[in-house]
């Protein structure tokens, strides 16, 4: 009887364990992707609610540094360089901060994102771009503090924080002709040498077209010139081993080798040894 009770409280404690009490969060976290031309942008942060505070002047107050949301930083990230204000913000991830005041605030990207809130100490260096922005009065009352991206077009759009009744519109300008300018002439230009070596791999590895693979490895070199890299020319050996061709894939492999061991890469230096040495079995 008592292994019973025992087995049975044994049994209790570890599903106790176990048992996870879910609660919604205070402050519940949110994310936004949007694409503005051609440039992702991507915005995480945490929604406080008002619940009858009076929020800019006194929860948030005026003339403070605010971690703008709650909990862990609120981030920003580009997938192109943006100029706000005419100031260039290079592409990557910021935390987001701002500087609340009745007529004004500064809105500030800053390196650094790991911190919980504010950071212990403040370092200007990390900050990438600040600029000023007027606020607007709104004629309706946000409850949930709320950072969106809106009034989008093909070269520009508004990062938009907004709560209780005030609106705060940072305009950021994209690189969207030169991104696809940059596109279209890569594209009209042809294949690249990248392209050339994907191709003629796929072929090898399935086994499919060894001429075609041949021609398409060599274009692929041919493209890199004295900087054809040792996979490229690995891969070139052994479609010519697979042609037939075993004179100039051992050349080729040397070269690949003395490639490999001039970037330390001991794995290709390994397996360029041991196709020199079987192909140069009789």
């Amino acid at each position: 009887m008592k292994k019973v009770i025992l087995s049975a409280a044994l049994l209790f404690a570890l599903t106790t364990v176990q048992a996870q009490v879910k609660t919604p969060q205070a402050s519940p976290s949110s994310k936004v992707e949007q694409t503005v031309g051609l440039t992702n942008v991507e915005i995480e942060y945490s929604r406080p609610g008002a619940k009858g505070r009076t929020v800019f002047g006194e929860l948030v107050p005026y003339g403070k540094l605010w971690r703008t949301g709650a909990n862990a930083n609120t981030t920003i990230a580009f997938s192109e360089d943006v100029t706000i204000d005419g100031k260039l913000l290079k592409k990557g991830k910021y935390a987001l901060y701002t500087l609340p005041k009745a007529d004004s605030w500064e809105v500030i990207f800053y390196n650094n994102t790991d911190n919980w809130g504010l950071p212990e100490k403040w370092d200007e260096a990390a900050v990438a771009l600040r600029t000023v922005v007027k606020p607007e009065t709104l004629g309706r009352k946000v409850e949930t503090f709320t950072i969106g991206i809106n009034n989008v077009d093909n070269d520009y759009a508004n990062l938009e924080i907004s709560w209780e009744k005030t609106l705060i519109p940072v305009r950021f300008e994209v690189p969207t002709q030169k991104v696809a300018m940059k596109s279209i002439e890569a594209t009209l230009a042809g294949p690249s040498a990248n392209d050339y070596f994907s191709a003629a791999q796929y072929l090898y590895q399935s086994n499919g077209d060894m001429k075609k693979a041949q021609v398409w490895v060599n274009k692929a070199c041919d493209m890199k010139g004295a900087e054809t890299p040792f996979w490229f020319l690995r891969l070139k050996s052994l479609v010519q081993a697979k042609n037939g061709d075993k004179a100039g894939a051992i050349e080729t492999a040397k070269l690949s080798l003395a490639s490999a061991e001039k970037a330390n890469n001991q794995d290709y230096v390994k397996m360029n040894k041991d196709s020199i040495a079987e192909w140069s079995k009789k």
